[in-house]
C-alpha cells in the first residue's frame, strides 16, 4: 500500500519535470509572511479567512470608517455640519474603544466640538 504523502511527493516531483512550477507568480522573490502575533491565536485563522474574502474584521472596517470620517470633516466648512459629523465620528471611536477592550489609557481620542469652534475662532480673528 502507497501512503498518500508518498503519492503527494511523487506528484510534485512530475510537476517539477514537467515545467508547471516554472511560472508562478511571485517566483525568485523572498515570501510575505504576516506578523499576525497580534491576533489571538483562536482567531488567526477566522481573520485569514475574512482577508482572503477581502472581508476585514468588524474593528478595523470600523477604524476604516472613522479615518474617512476624520478626512471628510478637515474638508466640511459649516460649524453646524461640521459637529453633526463630530458628534458621529466621537460614537464610532467610543465603539471602537468598546470593542477593543483595552486600557482606557490606550483608547483613540474623541474630536471635541470646543476644540474646533476654538480653531475656527482664531482663523477669522486672523482675516
Amino acid at each position: 500500500m502507497i501512503l498518500p504523502h508518498i503519492i503527494a511527493e511523487r506528484r510534485i516531483q512530475e510537476a517539477q519535470k514537467n515545467g508547471e512550477f516554472d511560472n508562478l507568480p511571485g517566483k525568485g522573490k523572498p515570501l510575505q509572511l504576516e506578523d499576525d502575533s497580534q491576533v489571538p491565536e483562536e482567531l488567526r485563522l477566522a481573520y485569514k479567512i475574512l482577508k482572503n474574502a477581502d472581508c476585514l474584521p468588524p474593528e478595523l472596517e470600523l477604524k476604516k470608517d472613522i479615518v474617512r470620517m476624520e478626512e471628510m470633516l478637515r474638508s466640511v466648512e459649516d460649524v453646524k455640519e461640521k459637529y453633526r459629523l463630530m458628534k458621529k465620528l466621537n460614537f464610532q471611536i467610543m465603539k471602537l474603544n468598546m470593542m477593543r477592550r483595552v486600557s482606557p489609557l490606550l483608547e483613540d481620542d474623541q474630536v471635541y466640538y470646543d476644540k474646533v469652534v476654538e480653531h475656527l475662532s482664531k482663523s477669522d480673528e486672523g482675516k
